[in-house]
């Protein structure tokens, strides 16, 4: 049984070593994707002028009335001082085409005060320019940026995949790391001063017994984000019922496939602050977004410095219909059954916010840890097979001297 054990780590391991590989480094960066985006892009997160600020509404309605091509997607709903406007856009219809307009961007900083915009970018571009680093840092993290294809998001798919063989083989490279019991605690040793071959051997099996757990959390929490509707809520469903989600029970359409929707922003917001009040909802709605692939709004509960949900489950959010306005589902950290929280969980297990600051410090060392595991899985698996193929050399060198010897 071990001996198809190592063949499948290795195999499993060389599969995944590569994706991991980036995933970890990259997620030891964007941990602090917020922070560092603000650091090289001062255009689009810091304000121009001094004065009166408008009003977030007013502000989206202008971006709008200048360019009828797009439709705000998602906005704060609070304007801090010295802080730029940042919103996302989608295309609307050209009514020319009867599709969806072409656009070069998908984000937007305006000037609080004037209006006026301040920089543009789409979020995920492929490209190393100041402005796109962060978003295409994210993206690479967990799609590589795999084109499309089929009607499919073929990068999340294939991640979500890497991310399910990730979780088996932490089951198998635990079981492959003790292979005597009796001498277990050979397997949370390092070799540091012999180096060389044994120390990397050590940095990756013992260095994954003592992560093993955070190691198994984010293979889990992966599979969660990269194929939540066609994985975790079905399994987590045989166990636990889900509160309904209108992303995963509504089919998407394209952006040229999109209904304008019946009811605007401002209702929207205003029918979810109701709904707040009847849940005992503290905070004030921070922000709002509509999918178009959806026909739905989303409206958030947080105050301006908690918009990133840091510490427990994250922020508030109650969903309506684009059409009717009527509640369309809700996510209220902590609340719901036991399937519910397991899923509420899951973003911030992953990105560390769940504990705050020290999470996030800690989800970064673990990428690290991640990419140094797999690349010394492939400096294990590259020197064994140069023993192997060495030794069938001599084999065959061998079995030729002693034939040339009858």
């Amino acid at each position: 049984m071990r001996a198809s054990l190592v063949l499948l780590h290795r195999w499993f391991g060389l599969f995944i070593a590569v994706f991991l590989f980036v995933s970890g480094l990259t997620g030891a960066i964007i941990s602090w994707d917020h922070e560092v985006d603000e650091w090289l892009n001062p255009q689009l997160f810091e304000s121009r002028s001094a004065g009166q600020m408008q009003s977030p509404e007013a502000l989206a309605a202008q971006l709008e009335a200048r360019d009828p091509r797009v439709q705000v997607g998602f906005m704060p709903l609070y304007t801090e001082p010295g802080h730029a406007f940042g919103l996302s856009v989608n295309p609307r219809i050209d009514p020319a085409t009867g599709k969806a307009y072409v656009l070069d961007f998908n984000q937007v900083a305006l000037d609080p005060v004037t209006g006026e915009e301040q920089g543009r970018r789409m979020w995920g571009a492929v490209s190393l320019s100041r402005e796109n680093l962060m978003p295409f840092l994210y993206k690479l993290h967990y799609s590589l940026h795999i084109p499309d294809g089929f009607g499919i998001e073929l990068g999340i798919l294939l991640f979500g995949i890497i991310a399910i063989v990730w979780a088996l083989d932490c089951f198998i490279a635990l079981w492959l790391s003790f292979p005597s019991w009796r001498a277990w605690r050979k397997s949370f040793a390092f070799r540091w001063q012999q180096g060389g071959y044994k120390l990397n051997f050590d940095l990756h099996r013992s260095g994954g017994v003592w992560i093993w757990g955070l190691l198994l959390i984010l293979a889990v929490t992966s599979v969660s984000m990269n194929l939540n509707v066609q994985v975790t809520r079905p399994l987590v469903e045989l166990f636990s019922p889900l509160t309904p989600s209108p992303f995963a029970s509504r089919t998407p359409v394209s952006l040229d496939q999109q209904i304008q929707p019946a009811i605007n922003r401002a209702a929207a917001v205003s029918l979810a602050a109701v709904e707040a009040a009847r849940l005992g909802l503290e905070n004030p709605a921070g922000g709002v977004f509509y999918s178009p692939e959806f026909d739905v709004y989303g409206v958030g509960f947080y105050t301006a410095e908690n918009d990133h949900g840091d510490g427990g489950l994250g922020n508030p959010w109650l969903y309506l219909d684009g059409q009717t306005g009527a509640l369309a589902g809700s996510q209220i950290p902590g609340t719901g059954s036991a399937g519910d929280i397991f899923m509420q969980a899951q973003f911030p297990l992953h990105s560390g916010r769940i504990i705050g600051m020290p999470g996030r410090i800690l989800v970064s060392l673990l990428g690290l840890a991640v990419a140094m595991l797999s690349l010394t899985g492939v400096v294990i698996w590259a020197k064994k097979r140069r023993s192997r193929v060495r030794s069938e050399q001599r084999n065959r060198q061998a079995l030729g001297e002693t034939s040339a010897a009858c």
